[in-house]
């Protein structure tokens, strides 16, 4: 499932931007950091469930951000649609 967000030719990192991707249909599959903030794992869990779209959950926001190519942690990924 990984190898789906590195070899995703669009993708947003970050919660705020998927959040958006996931309520205007954009998101194909999410990806969260099993480490992230309760509330903010919990908020972008809830809205996958309600709009249907997959949740991968990955063992850490560092690896996240790796597999994302960023120099940060991360909380949430998707890849688009």
């Amino acid at each position: 499932m990984e190898q789906q967000l590195q070899n995703a030719l669009q993708r947003v990192v970050g919660t705020k931007q998927v959040l958006r991707a996931v309520n205007d249909g954009k998101a194909a599959r999410v990806f969260l950091g099993k480490d992230a903030d309760g509330f903010i794992y919990h908020r972008v869990q809830a809205l996958c469930e309600e709009k249907q779209v997959p949740v991968t959950v990955v063992d850490s926001m560092q690896e996240l951000g790796k597999l994302c190519a960023v120099s940060v942690k991360t909380a949430a990924a998707a890849a688009l649609k």
